[in-house]
């Protein structure tokens, strides 16, 4: 199964640390949103689509990249990191703009994680940001975890991870 895995690491290369456990496990290539060669997507049996989130939502480069797509009928699965602010906006919801995007384009979402990380973001910065060791070993074994069930033609229907 050849595999790619498009993610963007903004910050604190939070959500690279959980591309590259998931590319370890899948022998996947990671490539940034920005270096993709759309063309070549068709070589991939597999895809990943990753992120931190931003305002609720995957970044806007990964979002852009999607809206360029073709049709398809690949199989695709989505990760992200995140702060945790799951009392205001429940878990499923993070994903919704991504996972909307890309059903719309024919792709068969076979699973999704997501994970906590360092978030500094607006005043957080000041005390030094909240989830100070996310992703941690865990959160790496879990992202691996899904990553073999994947693998193993297992299909998540609810958000794997912490």
């Amino acid at each position: 199964m050849k595999t790619i895995i498009i993610c963007i690491s903004v910050h604190h290369g939070n959500t690279k640390k959980i591309a590259k456990a998931m590319a370890y496990v899948l022998n996947a290539d990671i490539l940034e949103p920005v270096n993709i060669d759309i063309s070549n997507l068709e070589e991939y049996d597999l895809i990943g689509f990753g992120s931190g989130i931003y305002g609720w939502k995957h970044h806007n480069s990964l979002l852009n990249l999607i809206d360029k797509l073709p049709q398809t009928n690949k199989r695709a699965f989505i990760f992200s990191t995140r702060g945790n602010f799951i009392r205001i906006v429940p878990l499923k919801n993070y994903h919704n703009k991504l996972r909307y995007g890309l059903l719309k384009k024919g792709f068969e979402i076979i699973g999704e994680f997501s994970c906590l990380g360092l978030d500094t973001s607006g005043p957080l910065r000041f005390s030094g940001g909240k989830n100070k060791s996310h992703p941690d070993e865990k959160d790496l074994n879990d992202a691996r975890k899904f990553t073999v069930g994947l693998k193993n033609g297992f299909k998540f229907t609810e958000i794997m991870g912490s």
